[in-house]
């Protein structure tokens, strides 16, 4: 049952893999706004959430698109005046290609939605986590790197970057900014990258966000 003192948490990139099983999760315990750009997928995570007596909002747009998510924050401001927490984890998963063959248009949309997107939503989404104990929360992947991931290494990488940097400059003011490492998991992204592996033997989605968000959020 959610706690209806608490502010909602906003989660980016909610429609599978991790981001839907945190804002599952969440919504054990505050009302969730869930964004992402796969309705069908948004609709099917409401209905896992309101069958576990919680509630969500979703979102079914772009976090590339400033006007859209700018929308967004106002219209969270302006209903419930702030979060309690934001989860980030919208991703894309680019072609492996060594990096001399990395198509322009694969490039551009993998810095789009890792590193543009975050440079853009830290500053919409910081004015909503003034409350004492907001959170936001982003995640590494350790995996991903090495020869034929330079797209997805690079933004990546510019993304941790950014929350690390975030995480520092607000060590003192708040939010409390954390950037935590999941195992593997059998997510659309990963199968993408290493296909014909044993996915038994991956965590369960989640089980890795019960794991990561206990005692964070």
């Amino acid at each position: 049952m959610s706690d209806d003192t608490l502010k909602p948490a906003l989660v980016t990139g909610a429609s599978r893999g991790l981001g839907a099983a945190c804002a599952e999760y969440l919504a054990r315990s505050r009302h969730v706004i869930a964004v992402a750009r796969t309705t069908g997928a948004l609709e099917e995570l409401d209905d896992r959430i309101q069958a576990v007596g919680g509630s969500a909002t979703l979102a079914p747009m772009d976090v590339t698109d400033p006007g859209a998510m700018a929308h967004l924050c106002r219209s969270i401001w302006e209903r419930w005046g702030g979060l309690s927490v934001w989860v980030h984890t919208a991703c894309h998963a680019p072609p492996l290609a060594p990096a001399d063959h990395v198509d322009a248009k694969d490039w551009d949309k993998t810095m789009a939605v890792l590193g543009t997107a975050t440079s853009t939503l830290i500053p919409m989404v910081a004015p909503l986590l003034r409350d004492p104990g907001a959170q936001a929360v982003f995640f590494s992947d350790a995996d991903a790197q090495g020869k034929f991931f330079g797209a997805y290494a690079a933004g990546k990488a510019a993304q941790m970057a950014l929350a690390r940097a975030w995480q520092a400059e607000t060590a003192r003011t708040g939010p409390h900014v954390h950037v935590l490492s999941p195992a593997p998991m059998p997510t659309a992204t990963r199968a993408r990258f290493f296909p014909g592996e044993d996915r038994g033997a991956l965590a369960d989605p989640a089980a890795e966000a019960a794991r990561l968000l206990n005692g964070v959020v």
